[in-house]
Protein backbone atom coordinates (compact mmCIF):
# COMPACT_ATOMS: atom_id res chain seq x y z
CA UNK A 1 0.00 0.00 0.00
CA UNK A 2 1.24 3.44 -0.61
CA UNK A 3 1.91 6.00 1.35
CA UNK A 4 -1.04 8.54 2.61
CA UNK A 5 1.48 11.39 0.87
CA UNK A 6 0.71 9.96 -2.51
CA UNK A 7 -3.17 10.82 -2.39
CA UNK A 8 -4.20 14.56 -2.49
CA UNK A 9 -6.30 14.55 0.72
CA UNK A 10 -7.81 17.65 0.51
CA UNK A 11 -9.15 17.11 -3.34
CA UNK A 12 -10.52 13.97 -2.16
CA UNK A 13 -12.22 14.59 0.98
CA UNK A 14 -13.89 18.09 -1.35
CA UNK A 15 -14.97 14.87 -3.70
CA UNK A 16 -16.27 12.95 -1.02
CA UNK A 17 -17.63 15.82 0.83
CA UNK A 18 -19.78 17.12 -2.59
CA UNK A 19 -20.81 13.10 -3.40
CA UNK A 20 -22.54 13.00 0.10
CA UNK A 21 -24.34 16.21 -0.01
CA UNK A 22 -25.59 15.28 -3.34
CA UNK A 23 -26.48 11.92 -2.73
CA UNK A 24 -27.55 11.54 0.59
CA UNK A 25 -29.26 14.46 2.78
CA UNK A 26 -30.26 12.33 5.45
CA UNK A 27 -26.84 11.00 5.62
CA UNK A 28 -25.21 13.98 5.07
CA UNK A 29 -26.91 15.25 8.69
CA UNK A 30 -25.77 12.29 10.63
CA UNK A 31 -22.34 12.53 9.43
CA UNK A 32 -22.42 16.42 10.62
CA UNK A 33 -22.18 14.63 14.08
CA UNK A 34 -19.06 12.87 13.92
CA UNK A 35 -16.11 13.86 14.94
CA UNK A 36 -14.00 15.57 12.15
CA UNK A 37 -11.65 12.76 11.30
CA UNK A 38 -13.96 9.65 11.55
CA UNK A 39 -16.47 11.96 9.49
CA UNK A 40 -13.93 12.84 6.42
CA UNK A 41 -13.27 9.19 6.18
CA UNK A 42 -16.93 7.99 6.51
CA UNK A 43 -17.37 10.28 3.21
CA UNK A 44 -14.55 8.69 1.61
CA UNK A 45 -15.87 5.26 2.26
CA UNK A 46 -19.72 6.68 1.37
CA UNK A 47 -18.03 8.43 -2.06
CA UNK A 48 -16.32 5.00 -3.60
CA UNK A 49 -20.27 3.28 -2.24
CA UNK A 50 -21.54 5.71 -4.11
CA UNK A 51 -20.00 6.05 -7.27
CA UNK A 52 -19.76 1.88 -7.39
CA UNK A 53 -23.72 2.26 -7.08
CA UNK A 54 -24.09 4.60 -9.80
CA UNK A 55 -21.56 2.33 -12.06
CA UNK A 56 -23.70 -0.55 -11.53
CA UNK A 57 -27.11 1.26 -12.31
CA UNK A 58 -25.83 3.60 -14.92
CA UNK A 59 -27.06 6.45 -13.00
CA UNK A 60 -25.35 9.72 -11.79
CA UNK A 61 -26.43 10.04 -7.92
CA UNK A 62 -29.30 8.27 -9.00
CA UNK A 63 -31.27 9.74 -11.36
CA UNK A 64 -32.18 8.43 -14.71
CA UNK A 65 -30.33 5.39 -15.99
CA UNK A 66 -28.14 5.86 -19.09
CA UNK A 67 -29.24 4.03 -22.44
CA UNK A 68 -27.23 0.89 -23.34
CA UNK A 69 -25.56 0.28 -19.79
CA UNK A 70 -23.49 -2.84 -19.51
CA UNK A 71 -24.00 -3.58 -15.57
CA UNK A 72 -21.64 -6.58 -16.13
CA UNK A 73 -19.15 -4.34 -17.49
CA UNK A 74 -19.62 -2.22 -14.99
CA UNK A 75 -19.05 -4.43 -11.92
CA UNK A 76 -15.78 -5.87 -13.48
CA UNK A 77 -14.67 -2.06 -14.27
CA UNK A 78 -15.51 -1.73 -10.11
CA UNK A 79 -13.84 -4.70 -9.03
CA UNK A 80 -10.43 -4.07 -11.15
CA UNK A 81 -10.36 -0.34 -9.74
CA UNK A 82 -11.22 -1.67 -6.48
CA UNK A 83 -8.10 -3.71 -6.60
CA UNK A 84 -5.98 -1.31 -7.76
CA UNK A 85 -7.34 0.47 -4.27
CA UNK A 86 -5.94 -1.83 -2.28
CA UNK A 87 -2.61 -1.97 -3.84
CA UNK A 88 -2.56 1.53 -3.79
CA UNK A 89 -1.76 1.75 -6.83
CA UNK A 90 -3.36 5.24 -8.65
CA UNK A 91 -6.95 4.27 -10.79
CA UNK A 92 -7.61 8.03 -12.05
CA UNK A 93 -11.17 7.68 -10.85
CA UNK A 94 -11.66 10.13 -7.92
CA UNK A 95 -13.97 7.59 -6.20
CA UNK A 96 -11.53 4.75 -6.41
CA UNK A 97 -8.96 7.10 -5.01
CA UNK A 98 -11.30 7.96 -2.07
CA UNK A 99 -10.99 4.24 -1.14
CA UNK A 100 -7.31 3.99 -1.34
CA UNK A 101 -6.60 6.97 0.59
CA UNK A 102 -9.16 5.39 2.93
CA UNK A 103 -7.04 2.17 3.42
CA UNK A 104 -4.17 4.15 4.30
CA UNK A 105 -5.80 5.35 7.46
CA UNK A 106 -7.85 2.86 8.11
CA UNK A 107 -7.61 -0.92 8.27
CA UNK A 108 -10.47 -2.70 6.12
CA UNK A 109 -10.61 -6.24 5.78
CA UNK A 110 -10.44 -7.13 1.90
CA UNK A 111 -13.26 -9.36 2.15
CA UNK A 112 -15.27 -6.73 3.54
CA UNK A 113 -15.62 -4.61 0.29
CA UNK A 114 -15.83 -7.76 -2.06
CA UNK A 115 -19.02 -8.44 0.10
CA UNK A 116 -20.08 -5.12 -0.82
CA UNK A 117 -19.08 -5.43 -4.23
CA UNK A 118 -21.21 -8.87 -4.32
CA UNK A 119 -24.11 -6.47 -3.85
CA UNK A 120 -23.36 -4.37 -7.03
CA UNK A 121 -22.72 -8.10 -8.61
CA UNK A 122 -26.37 -8.99 -7.62
CA UNK A 123 -27.96 -6.13 -8.94
CA UNK A 124 -25.75 -6.71 -12.42
CA UNK A 125 -27.46 -9.56 -12.67
CA UNK A 126 -30.87 -8.56 -12.30
CA UNK A 127 -30.73 -11.18 -9.11
CA UNK A 128 -34.34 -11.03 -7.29
CA UNK A 129 -35.20 -13.27 -4.03
CA UNK A 130 -36.78 -15.68 -3.82
CA UNK A 131 -37.26 -16.48 -0.07
CA UNK A 132 -37.05 -14.27 2.72
CA UNK A 133 -33.52 -15.67 3.52
CA UNK A 134 -32.88 -14.33 -0.19
CA UNK A 135 -33.67 -10.66 1.22
CA UNK A 136 -32.12 -10.40 3.79
CA UNK A 137 -28.86 -12.26 2.12
CA UNK A 138 -29.15 -9.45 -0.66
CA UNK A 139 -29.86 -6.71 2.18
CA UNK A 140 -26.39 -7.50 3.73
CA UNK A 141 -24.51 -7.49 0.56
CA UNK A 142 -25.43 -4.00 -0.52
CA UNK A 143 -26.23 -2.60 2.98
CA UNK A 144 -25.14 -4.59 5.81
CA UNK A 145 -21.61 -5.01 4.38
CA UNK A 146 -21.38 -1.15 4.24
CA UNK A 147 -22.75 -1.08 8.12
CA UNK A 148 -19.50 -3.43 8.76
CA UNK A 149 -17.11 -1.34 6.98
CA UNK A 150 -18.36 1.80 8.56
CA UNK A 151 -17.58 0.15 11.98
CA UNK A 152 -14.32 -0.51 11.37
CA UNK A 153 -13.93 3.06 9.89
CA UNK A 154 -15.66 3.98 13.69
CA UNK A 155 -12.47 2.40 14.74
CA UNK A 156 -13.99 -1.12 15.85
CA UNK A 157 -11.73 -4.18 15.95
CA UNK A 158 -12.09 -6.31 13.05
CA UNK A 159 -11.73 -9.30 15.50
CA UNK A 160 -15.26 -7.70 16.80
CA UNK A 161 -17.39 -10.01 15.12
CA UNK A 162 -19.92 -9.64 17.58
CA UNK A 163 -20.28 -5.71 17.38
CA UNK A 164 -19.75 -6.09 13.74
CA UNK A 165 -22.97 -8.20 13.42
CA UNK A 166 -24.83 -5.54 15.13
CA UNK A 167 -23.09 -3.14 12.71
CA UNK A 168 -24.27 -5.22 9.85
CA UNK A 169 -27.64 -5.27 11.08
CA UNK A 170 -28.52 -1.45 10.99
CA UNK A 171 -27.57 -1.67 7.31
CA UNK A 172 -30.26 -4.45 6.35
CA UNK A 173 -32.79 -2.10 8.86
CA UNK A 174 -31.80 0.55 6.37
CA UNK A 175 -32.14 -1.41 3.32
CA UNK A 176 -35.37 -3.20 4.60
CA UNK A 177 -36.87 0.41 4.92
CA UNK A 178 -35.67 1.54 1.08
CA UNK A 179 -37.46 -1.94 -0.45
CA UNK A 180 -40.26 -1.11 1.20
CA UNK A 181 -40.47 2.80 0.01
CA UNK A 182 -39.27 2.35 -3.63
CA UNK A 183 -41.24 -0.96 -4.32
CA UNK A 184 -43.28 1.62 -6.68
CA UNK A 185 -40.13 2.94 -8.16
CA UNK A 186 -38.48 -0.55 -7.84
CA UNK A 187 -41.27 -1.25 -10.75
CA UNK A 188 -40.78 1.43 -13.22
CA UNK A 189 -37.41 0.09 -13.73
CA UNK A 190 -38.96 -3.15 -13.78
CA UNK A 191 -37.09 -4.42 -10.66
CA UNK A 192 -38.42 -6.18 -7.77
CA UNK A 193 -36.80 -7.00 -4.32
CA UNK A 194 -39.77 -8.68 -2.95
CA UNK A 195 -39.66 -12.36 -2.29
CA UNK A 196 -41.27 -14.48 -4.82
CA UNK A 197 -42.50 -16.57 -1.62
CA UNK A 198 -44.19 -13.67 -0.55
CA UNK A 199 -46.15 -13.07 -3.74
CA UNK A 200 -47.16 -16.57 -3.38
CA UNK A 201 -48.36 -16.93 0.18
CA UNK A 202 -50.24 -13.56 -0.80
CA UNK A 203 -51.73 -14.89 -4.25
CA UNK A 204 -49.98 -12.17 -6.29
CA UNK A 205 -49.25 -13.18 -9.98
CA UNK A 206 -45.23 -12.79 -11.05
CA UNK A 207 -45.01 -9.50 -12.28
CA UNK A 208 -48.88 -7.50 -10.80
CA UNK A 209 -47.83 -6.30 -7.67
CA UNK A 210 -48.09 -2.95 -8.79
CA UNK A 211 -51.90 -3.67 -9.77
CA UNK A 212 -54.71 -1.57 -8.04
CA UNK A 213 -56.47 -4.41 -7.43
CA UNK A 214 -53.45 -5.79 -4.89
CA UNK A 215 -52.47 -2.80 -3.27
CA UNK A 216 -54.41 -3.67 0.33
CA UNK A 217 -51.85 -7.19 0.03
CA UNK A 218 -48.71 -4.79 -1.24
CA UNK A 219 -49.28 -2.99 1.86
CA UNK A 220 -49.08 -6.23 3.96
CA UNK A 221 -45.70 -6.73 2.58
CA UNK A 222 -44.84 -3.15 3.08
CA UNK A 223 -46.04 -4.16 7.02
CA UNK A 224 -43.53 -6.96 7.10
CA UNK A 225 -40.43 -5.30 5.86
CA UNK A 226 -41.63 -2.33 8.21
CA UNK A 227 -41.62 -4.91 11.41
CA UNK A 228 -38.26 -6.86 10.36
CA UNK A 229 -36.81 -3.57 9.99
CA UNK A 230 -37.68 -2.59 13.30
CA UNK A 231 -36.20 -6.02 14.65
CA UNK A 232 -32.51 -4.81 12.67
CA UNK A 233 -32.33 -1.77 14.26
CA UNK A 234 -33.12 -2.47 17.75
CA UNK A 235 -30.37 -4.86 17.72
CA UNK A 236 -27.86 -2.22 16.35
CA UNK A 237 -29.05 0.30 18.44
CA UNK A 238 -28.16 -1.80 21.17
CA UNK A 239 -24.22 -2.77 19.54
CA UNK A 240 -24.00 1.29 18.95
CA UNK A 241 -22.86 0.60 23.18
CA UNK A 242 -19.22 -0.04 21.86
CA UNK A 243 -19.17 2.57 19.67
CA UNK A 244 -16.95 6.11 21.29
CA UNK A 245 -19.65 8.77 22.18
CA UNK A 246 -19.54 10.93 18.90
CA UNK A 247 -20.06 8.37 16.36
CA UNK A 248 -22.77 7.03 18.94
CA UNK A 249 -24.51 9.95 18.67
CA UNK A 250 -24.66 9.79 14.84
CA UNK A 251 -25.54 6.30 14.40
CA UNK A 252 -28.22 6.50 16.74
CA UNK A 253 -29.52 10.15 14.83
CA UNK A 254 -29.23 7.94 11.36
CA UNK A 255 -30.96 4.91 12.97
CA UNK A 256 -33.86 6.94 14.04
CA UNK A 257 -34.04 9.16 10.80
CA UNK A 258 -34.29 6.07 8.65
CA UNK A 259 -36.36 4.20 11.03
CA UNK A 260 -39.04 6.80 10.33
CA UNK A 261 -38.79 6.08 6.62
CA UNK A 262 -39.91 2.17 7.31
CA UNK A 263 -42.56 3.53 9.91
CA UNK A 264 -44.27 5.83 7.45
CA UNK A 265 -44.50 3.69 5.12
CA UNK A 266 -46.66 1.03 7.15
CA UNK A 267 -48.66 3.59 8.88
CA UNK A 268 -49.64 5.12 5.20
CA UNK A 269 -51.06 1.51 4.52
CA UNK A 270 -52.27 1.40 1.00
CA UNK A 271 -51.55 5.22 0.36
CA UNK A 272 -47.63 4.10 1.06
CA UNK A 273 -46.68 4.80 -2.46
CA UNK A 274 -48.88 7.70 -3.38
CA UNK A 275 -45.86 9.57 -3.42
CA UNK A 276 -42.40 8.79 -1.69
CA UNK A 277 -42.41 8.47 1.90
CA UNK A 278 -39.64 10.54 3.50
CA UNK A 279 -38.53 12.55 6.64
CA UNK A 280 -39.07 15.82 7.14
CA UNK A 281 -36.03 18.31 9.05
CA UNK A 282 -37.94 19.39 11.75
CA UNK A 283 -37.90 15.06 12.70
CA UNK A 284 -34.44 14.92 11.88
CA UNK A 285 -33.22 17.07 13.96
CA UNK A 286 -35.37 15.57 16.56
CA UNK A 287 -33.52 12.63 16.08
CA UNK A 288 -30.39 14.31 16.29
CA UNK A 289 -31.26 15.56 19.76
CA UNK A 290 -32.68 12.55 21.18
CA UNK A 291 -29.64 10.78 19.91
CA UNK A 292 -27.52 13.29 21.89
CA UNK A 293 -29.62 12.36 25.20
CA UNK A 294 -29.09 8.73 24.41
CA UNK A 295 -25.55 9.02 24.60
CA UNK A 296 -25.22 11.35 27.64
CA UNK A 297 -27.54 9.24 29.60
CA UNK A 298 -26.17 5.62 30.82
CA UNK A 299 -26.46 3.15 28.00
CA UNK A 300 -29.36 0.79 28.64
CA UNK A 301 -28.68 -2.43 30.72
CA UNK A 302 -31.52 -4.85 29.29
CA UNK A 303 -29.52 -6.45 26.31
CA UNK A 304 -31.28 -7.21 22.92
CA UNK A 305 -30.89 -10.63 21.79
CA UNK A 306 -29.96 -11.17 18.02
CA UNK A 307 -31.60 -14.54 18.23
CA UNK A 308 -33.65 -15.35 15.22
CA UNK A 309 -31.86 -12.41 12.84
CA UNK A 310 -30.11 -13.17 10.21
CA UNK A 311 -26.21 -13.11 10.35
CA UNK A 312 -23.84 -12.57 8.07
CA UNK A 313 -20.85 -15.65 7.13
CA UNK A 314 -17.43 -14.58 8.71
CA UNK A 315 -14.24 -13.73 6.72
CA UNK A 316 -17.30 -13.12 3.52
CA UNK A 317 -17.49 -16.70 2.98
CA UNK A 318 -21.08 -15.63 1.74
CA UNK A 319 -20.07 -13.54 -1.04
Amino acid sequence: MTMEGAYDAHALHGFAHDSIARGSKSFALASQLFDRETRERVWLLYAWCRAADDLTDGQDHGGAMKPDHDPVAAVAYIRAQTDKAFAGEPTDDMAFDALGFLLTEVAIPHWVIDDIVAGFELDAKDWRPRSEADLLRYSYHVAGAVGVAMALVMGIDPADETTLDRASDLGIAFQLANIARDVAEDAAADRCYLPVEWMVELDIPPGQHMHPAFRGRLSVMAKWLSEMAEEYEASARWGARKLPPRSRWAVLAAAGIYGDIAREVRARGDHAWDHRAGTSLFAKLGWVARAGWSVLRRPPQRRISRDGLWTRSRHGADA
